[in-house]
């Protein structure tokens, strides 16, 4: 009878090994609110119908803005507010960035400035067919992809070194090298290789 118990009880069924639990704990928070809710509706019912109306005046406030969060998304979605002439929010105007960079020289906002510049110059450059626009490319996949001569290639490099300087680095940009930014960016359209 030993034998056959000890046999059948050495089967894997019977192996009895206290379980690990990591989140027991949450289970036994969850438990003991339970308990809590239910004493409370126990001792004072005035103030758990007051908790629930609570509760459900909130749960009916963050359903309504879940609502009106998904029904501006599939909006947006449905009718895109984007026009040919902008992408992403950036306006396809190279004219328009050149304007608003000196805007911001003049207030001596020079980063800023730098930033505009740049955008001005590659859409530019999209123009001319040297590049494609796109507003999630970064300023140095511009700089692989454009279309220019061994000059304009190491100039558009030297604004791009620039460019992350100032605007990534945090180092301060005075008007004398704004200047020099834009002077280089504007010869830049000279040499674009044609296709």
């Amino acid at each position: 009878m030993r034998r056959v118990l000890g046999a059948v009880f050495a089967q894997r069924d019977y192996q009895w090994v206290a379980r690990r639990e990591p989140l027991r704990w949450i289970k036994r928070l969850w438990f003991r609110f339970l308990d809590w809710i239910d004493s409370f509706s126990h001792t004072h019912p005035i103030g758990y119908n007051a908790l629930l109306v609570v509760l459900t005046i909130a749960l009916l406030l963050l359903l309504a803005h879940i609502s009106y969060v998904i029904w501006r998304v599939t909006r947006q979605a449905a009718h895109p507010a984007r026009t040919a002439e902008t992408e992403g929010g950036i306006a396809h105007d190279a004219a328009r960035h050149l304007a608003r960079a000196e805007e911001l020289a003049r207030v001596g906002r020079y980063i800023e400035a730098l930033g505009h510049r740049f955008l001005a110059v590659v859409l530019e450059l999209d123009r001319v067919g040297a590049l494609k626009f796109h507003a999630s490319k970064t300023p140095a996949e511009y700089l692989w992809e454009a279309r220019l001569d061994d000059m304009g290639r190491a100039s558009f490099s030297a604004l791009v070194t620039e460019l992350y300087r100032h605007l990534f680095g945090a180092v301060p940009c005075a008007e004398k090298e704004y200047t020099a930014f834009g002077e280089a960016a504007q010869q830049l359209t000279r040499h674009v290789v044609p296709a």
